[in-house]
């Protein structure tokens, strides 16, 4: 019974999400190599690879926090966050990063 119900919960969450081809952050550049920050959709972000994730979130802290003028970083705050993005950016893939 209990397998019935792990494989059914599995299938479940299966049909929630849609499976998309993972690509390279790079893909998302114009043909001078530039993206542009700004419209970049939480489709985009959540269907990179995770290093590209990862790169791209430390360098939209950075961009924050220098208009912020903060120097500081709290690392297991900062994965923290990242995961959260990425959470509420696979719930909202129409939605921009930003």
């Amino acid at each position: 019974m209990t397998s019935k119900k792990i494989s059914w919960c599995c299938g479940l969450i299966a049909l929630a999400n849609p499976a998309y081809a993972q690509v390279e952050l790079k893909t998302y550049a114009d043909r001078d190599g530039y993206i542009d920050v700004q419209k970049l959709t939480c489709a985009q972000l959540a269907n990179t690879f995770q290093e590209d994730a990862d790169y791209l979130t430390v360098w939209y802290s950075g961009w924050y926090n220098g208009l912020g003028k903060k120097h500081m970083m709290q690392v297991d705050r900062a994965k923290s966050l990242e995961h959260e993005v990425i959470v509420h950016c696979k719930a909202n893939p129409g939605k921009k990063v930003i």
